[in-house]
């Protein structure tokens, strides 16, 4: 398979904590969605980079998870993931520190211990897990 290339852009107005943006995705899935300093350092309304981040991070580990769990033939009843993205400042900047995952996940046919390995094996070769060079933790609730 050829290189896969999938685009973003963001457009911003003024200063870095007055100033307003918004990002979009060329699949049209986010269309001039407000981002700003108050959705990003506090509470505002909109979405910010973190946020974003941890929705890529939790999508790509579950579909890297159902693909690791169908090469062993296991199909899952249901897989729920979240992605806390930390974000801690570093000399006059910030950094993303650590993402935690936690998984809920209901998969018949294994046991505990199998599903733990497939979901550490999962998230390693998670793509987005091998671009952030952050601790990434992995907490599982599972079902058979």
């Amino acid at each position: 398979m050829a290189s896969i290339i999938r685009s973003a852009s963001a457009h911003w107005t003024g200063g870095g904590k007055d100033g307003t943006g918004h990002i979009s995705s060329a699949s049209g899935v986010l269309k001039e969605a407000p981002y700003g300093f108050n959705a990003r350092f506090g509470d505002g309304r909109g979405t910010n980079p973190e946020e974003l981040v941890g929705a890529a991070h939790a999508g790509c580990f579950t579909m890297a998870l159902a693909f690791r769990l169908a090469k062993e033939g296991l199909a899952a009843e249901s897989l729920d993931t979240t992605a806390r993205v930390a974000m801690e400042q570093e000399g006059e900047g910030f950094r993303i520190t650590r993402v935690a995952l936690t998984l809920r996940a209901k998969v018949p046919g294994t046991d505990e211990a199998t599903f733990k390995a497939l979901a550490e094996e999962a998230k390693a070769g998670c793509p987005v897990s091998k671009l952030l060079k952050a601790e990434i933790t992995l907490e599982t609730h599972f079902e058979a």
